[in-house]
């Protein structure tokens, strides 16, 4: 595979192409990807985010003085839960199936603390306006790809940022253990991909009730991975990088030297400014922030390898993510795979799905 302008993916089983999807809390970014393109002429799209789309949705029924009566699926929060406290303290009603209102929280004893009422059909009160959650609309898709004459592929890939169903303890603290898991199984960031997802990672188990059949990843590994396509980035990974991606709401960093990741950071965008976030990746790069550190300024954590600082220094920095531009202090290289930093995603997910099938066939 080659990563230089106008290439294009190879790899086994990937011959009719991918529908990528990378769901953030800003935006959705979409790539249709087709073996013999070059990536610079596959359809793309930017689009609002389903959370911020349902948000904008929450405050105009909150002008018009409407009761909300929420369906569908569990869905990723962020604006959309923001717009529903700020429902509820205009004295409006707020109504849900139990699916639907497990997108602001999993203890359902806090739902109704919150003034979220469950309920099992549309209530009988007015004036009341409906919305359907989820974070895909793939009939949407269809048509727009209809349109334009673009064919649906066969293979969908999708991520997504799941905390992981935590209705007791700290989610915070439940997401990084899934991030230690695969650091404790080799580090490879490809094993994040899912043909089935397990039952506590509802949220991309709800995209997948969206969407049978899809892959389903998370939006830190996915965006680590793409990162690594890029050109320069490729060339020093060997030496050993530290890749962190700026996103709306998250800050995902990781220590990767080859194919291997040998640690990995999380914290919330808004609580690390340039400066802290520079001196958080400097220890963490010799191995000295540790998790009690991150997770006690509000962060979700940080773990790498014992062999982590004997293997690298990690003395390479790449930085990808929406909100990369605020970062210059970091002094880091601006990544963009395929010329598009906001595709990187994407362009990771399609290389998770390349790597999972290169190993498939080594074993056949």
């Amino acid at each position: 595979m080659r990563h230089e302008t106008g290439s294009t993916f190879a790899g086994p089983g990937l011959h009719n192409g991918v529908l990528a999807m990378d769901i953030g809390s800003g935006t959705q970014d979409i790539l249709v990807w087709t073996d013999g393109v070059a990536m610079e002429n596959c359809p793309k799209m930017i689009l609002p985010s389903p959370t911020s789309i349902v948000a904008k949705q929450i405050r105009k029924a909150t002008h018009q003085r409407q009761h909300l009566f929420l369906t569908g699926k569990t869905m990723g929060g962020g604006p959309c839960t923001a717009a529903i406290r700020d429902h509820l303290k205009a004295g409006l009603r707020v109504f849900a199936s139990e699916q639907a209102a497990l997108t602001f929280h999993d203890n359902l004893k806090k739902l109704s603390s919150m003034g979220i009422e469950l309920v099992q059909s549309r209530p009988d009160i007015t004036p009341l306006t409906e919305l359907k959650m989820g974070d895909v609309d793939i009939e949407a898709l269809r048509e727009t790809f209809k349109r334009f004459h673009i064919p649906m592929p066969s293979t969908i890939a999708i991520a997504v940022q799941d905390h992981g169903f935590s209705p007791q303890a700290s989610n915070r603290a439940f997401r990084f253990e899934m991030w230690k898991k695969a650091l404790d199984a080799g580090g490879s960031l490809e094993q994040m991909l899912y043909s089935a997802p397990p039952p506590y990672l509802t949220r991309m188990r709800a995209v997948q009730e969206l969407v049978p059949g899809a892959w389903l990843m998370d939006t830190g590994a996915s965006a680590i991975l793409g990162a690594l396509l890029d050109p320069w980035i490729a060339q020093r990974k060997a030496e050993g990088i530290v890749i962190v991606n700026i996103g709306n709401e998250h800050v995902v960093a990781a220590l990767i030297k080859g194919n291997r990741m040998f640690g990995i950071y999380e914290h919330h965008t808004s609580v690390v400014g340039p400066p802290k976030l520079k001196d958080h990746l400097d220890r963490f790069r010799k191995g000295l922030l540790t998790n009690e550190e991150v997770f006690q300024d509000m962060g979700h954590g940080c773990a790498i390898t014992p062999d982590a600082t004997q293997v690298s220094a990690f003395a390479h920095l790449g930085i990808t993510g929406p909100n990369r531009g605020q970062y210059q202090l970091l002094n880091g290289h601006m990544a963009a795979p395929f010329g598009d930093m906001m595709l990187t995603g994407c362009f990771g997910l399609i290389e998770a799905l390349r790597l999972r099938k290169v190993k498939e066939d080594a074993r056949h």
